[in-house]
């Protein structure tokens, strides 16, 4: 057992709430079991009771053996001096305040249902991949659609903290923090904090500046992924080089900031030299990129604007000097469906924070019309009979699995509540 179990049933009086006693016998009436805040000090704050015949108001304090009290040093702690009660599962010893006064007890085991138990050991006992696979399809649709919504936002929340991170960074110019975040996700799991290390190292003025010219772009790109320190026969090889070497000096850029990326293990498609080749057109097509992408009405709007390629050269090439068959190498729909889904929004949710404005119901439309993703995650919520429809509802599952399912936090999660409840 967990002490997040009896949160859980003082929080929903999950117990025999009448004819309670204290460990010495005097009666307990709850007007209130107070605030679950999670912070520092007491588990439940502004807690209303009538223990024998004096009214009391203050804290609960929740362990499983009242002798945690001094495991955890509580008894050095002016935070638990308004400790009212203190709620445990077994009594096991007294604890005593400052002044020598003993906190009354409630020993919770002796007015929880059996029932109550069972079903949530039923819920925690080990199973293959979550505690409730077996259950989870069961949950009522209105419930599941709500904690899916909020699940939703907390990841967002998460995604945006370095956005404003950036902002910061960036004299809070958004079209400067959008070039970030876009070339970061253009550098997928393996390259993507060597590309926003590339584009943190280039002044977005000069990006700004320098967009009328792909060729210079790539340069930059190039040159700060380390990709032109080689001599070659190759003509375009020469002339990046020789194009880095004279927008370095013009704009007394750090020689210093170049960096190593990596080609091992990525399909020829993912190579860094096409997907900066790619992130290089896209700011060649399209000035005022954040502005373009911050009220689009629909998904294909979207797509419209990423329908970019990369450079001639990259269309017979995947690395400088070796010629392949030519392909013209076109963002996928997958892939610009993954910046949808790892930028825009986050950076849609974060402006809109900003600015004090509201767009919850814009981005959840938004997000609808894009596919889940795939993965292994997702494959496992489908054999269990979840099954996302679009990329709204695979996020949310993501965030279950990652935050609460692989964190234990079946108390804290909606479709754990609910099974407790139902079951």
């Amino acid at each position: 057992m967990k002490e997040d179990f009896l949160h859980y049933l003082w929080k929903f009086k999950k117990f025999e709430a009448l004819n309670l006693k204290t460990s010495a016998g005097e009666e307990i009436t709850i007007v209130n079991v107070g605030q679950y805040l999670e912070l520092a000090g007491p588990d439940f704050f502004n807690a209303q009771m009538i223990i024998g015949n004096q009214k009391w108001a203050g804290n609960v304090e929740i362990h499983l053996k009242s002798s945690d009290w001094y495991v955890h040093h509580h008894e050095n702690d002016q935070a638990y001096e308004n400790v009212i009660l203190h709620v445990v599962w077994e009594h096991d010893t007294a604890v005593f305040r400052k002044n020598n006064s003993e906190i009354p007890v409630l020993e919770l085991k002796n007015y929880v249902d059996s029932k109550v138990l069972s079903n949530y050991e039923s819920l925690v006992s080990p199973k293959s991949w979550i505690f409730c696979e077996k259950q989870i399809k069961e949950i009522e649709e209105f419930t599941f659609k709500n904690w899916q919504e909020r699940l939703f936002f907390e990841r967002l929340e998460r995604k945006s903290k370095p956005v404003f991170e950036l902002l910061e960074t960036t004299n809070n110019d958004w079209e400067a923090v959008l070039f970030c975040v876009l070339a970061k996700n253009f550098g997928l799991n393996t390259n993507g904090e060597f590309f926003l290390r590339i584009a943190q190292s280039i002044p977005f003025s000069v990006i700004r500046k320098e967009s009328s010219e792909v060729e210079n772009l790539e340069a930059l790109f190039f040159g700060y992924a380390g990709l032109l320190d080689s001599e070659k026969e190759d003509n375009y090889f020469k002339d990046l080089k020789s194009r880095f070497s004279y927008l370095r000096h013009k704009y007394q850029l750090d020689e210093n900031s170049r960096v190593a990326v990596q080609f091992f293990k990525h399909r020829p498609d993912n190579f860094p030299t096409i997907r900066l080749s790619q992130l290089a057109n896209l700011y060649h097509n399209h000035h005022n990129l954040f502005s373009k992408l911050q009220n689009p009405s629909t998904v294909e709007d979207i797509y419209k604007i990423f329908q970019v390629s990369s450079s001639i050269y990259w269309e017979n090439h995947y690395q400088f000097d070796k010629v392949s068959p030519k392909k013209k190498k076109k963002l996928s729909k997958a892939f610009v469906d993954l910046i949808i889904i790892n930028t825009i929004i986050p950076i849609q949710f974060a402006y809109a924070r900003s600015q004090g404005a509201e767009i919850s119901e814009d981005l959840i439309k938004l997000l609808n019309g894009v596919v889940p993703e795939k993965n292994a995650v997702m494959d496992k919520f489908i054999f269990f009979g979840i099954k996302p429809k679009n990329a709204f509802e695979s996020q949310s599952l993501l965030q279950l699995k990652n935050e609460y399912c692989a964190m234990n936090r079946c108390l804290e999660c909606a479709v754990g509540i609910d099974l407790l409840r139902s079951n």
